[in-house]
């Protein structure tokens, strides 16, 4: 052996157990996911205090948890994975036998027929068979090779026919949760169906889709939550915004003017998707939010659009009655030229949009921060 074999060695051994490691924890949090769910719909159906809680029953038990990442909407999506897929069950470890109803275990049929859905019939007869075989034997398979965000995307089809050709996507390709979504939304399975050749057509998809490696997984928001690991890891950034995003919030704080720092990539769930607002501020002044976006582009319409988005969020979720109505600043660079935009939030009084414009940072001062911090890139 020499050293070139030695440093190989090392780098293969440290993939596949990293690998192995990942895949135990994504395993573990996708059952405990479809065990709350199934929870939660023992407890709606036969809860003895169910009345009690109504509509209010997954806010309620998500301020009584208080688990890192399982909010009411995440408890909901817990509860629709065991209703989506009750076959799960035969997958759940021996140790939670005890705690599950006896009527429950083994009482899902490996032989029950698949609904035709989208005319089945027009698929291949090797395709349908792939199909129908994933369905009920290779659940094992499927668990063991997607994280519980796969799953999610999964759920969100209501056409059983739809969704298993998507799953039987995903085992054959592993595509990261990105590139699945990107086959859902650009209708993959609609596309195959008109397909002269759907052999063809299907092993086409296949080649374009790239594999997902260990460094997709990582990055599920689930996985962390799941840890207890700090936010700001739960995404991608490019060096560049990171750390100008890391000086820009000390640059805020030490222009005071009533700014009091609150969260930093911050996590909403609008619809089914999650964003991410890159600093969150409460001025005590304005008493109002401030959100700030940093984009290490040049500007673009939607930039504006998305930030109205996050303003209009808070305004529903998090604005209480004494509160004024947030603002957002916009920071845009690519690194030839600097923009500073402010969204304001609609409003009839003029003098209180002006009131923003005297106790927010100018946008001199932002253009000279920026422009200053890029001197070292």
């Amino acid at each position: 052996m020499n050293f070139s074999q030695l440093s190989e060695i090392l780098k293969e051994t440290n993939e596949r157990l990293f690998r192995r490691t990942i895949k135990a924890i994504n395993v573990t949090l996708t059952l405990r996911n479809w065990l709350f769910g199934y929870y939660i719909v023992e407890f709606e159906q036969n809860g003895e205090d169910r009345a009690q809680y109504g509509t209010q029953l997954l806010n309620t038990l998500a301020g009584d948890l208080a688990i890192k990442g399982l909010t009411a909407p995440e408890l909901s999506r817990c509860r629709q994975f065991y209703k989506t897929y009750p076959q799960l069950v035969d997958l759940i470890p021996r140790e939670f036998n005890s705690i599950l109803p006896k009527q429950i275990l083994g009482t899902v049929s490996q032989e029950s027929e698949i609904e035709t859905g989208l005319n089945l019939g027009t698929l291949s007869q090797d395709l349908k068979q792939d199909i129908n075989t994933l369905k009920y034997n290779h659940l094992n398979k499927l668990l063991t090779n997607i994280s519980f965000s796969h799953w999610v995307e999964l759920i969100k089809i209501s056409d059983e026919v739809k969704r298993s050709f998507y799953e039987l996507l995903i085992l054959k390709t592993q595509p990261n949760i990105r590139e699945l979504r990107r086959q859902i939304q650009t209708l993959s399975y609609e596309r195959l169906g008109f397909s002269q050749n759907k052999e063809i057509a299907f092993e086409q998809i296949q080649q374009k889709i790239t594999p997902e490696f260990s460094s997709d997984i990582v990055k599920s928001h689930y996985f962390f939550d799941f840890l207890h690991i700090s936010q700001p890891q739960l995404i991608e950034e490019n060096e560049l915004e990171q750390a100008l995003t890391n000086h820009l919030q000390e640059f805020i704080l030490e222009l005071g003017n009533g700014f009091c720092f609150e969260a930093r990539q911050k996590r909403i769930l609008i619809g089914d998707e999650y964003f991410f607002i890159d600093l969150v501020f409460y001025h005590r002044i304005l008493k109002c939010h401030v959100l700030i976006e940093l984009k290490t582009e040049e500007f673009k319409h939607d930039h504006i659009g998305q930030l109205k988005t996050y303003i209009n969020y808070y305004k529903k979720n998090f604005v209480l009655p004494t509160d004024n109505p947030p603002v957002g600043i916009l920071l845009v660079t690519d690194q030839n030229k600097t923009l500073v935009e402010y969204a304001v939030a609609d409003s009839d009084i003029e003098i209180f949009v002006s009131k923003y414009m005297i106790e927010l940072p100018n946008k001199k001062q932002l253009e000279a921060f920026i422009s200053s911090e890029l001197k070292n890139f």
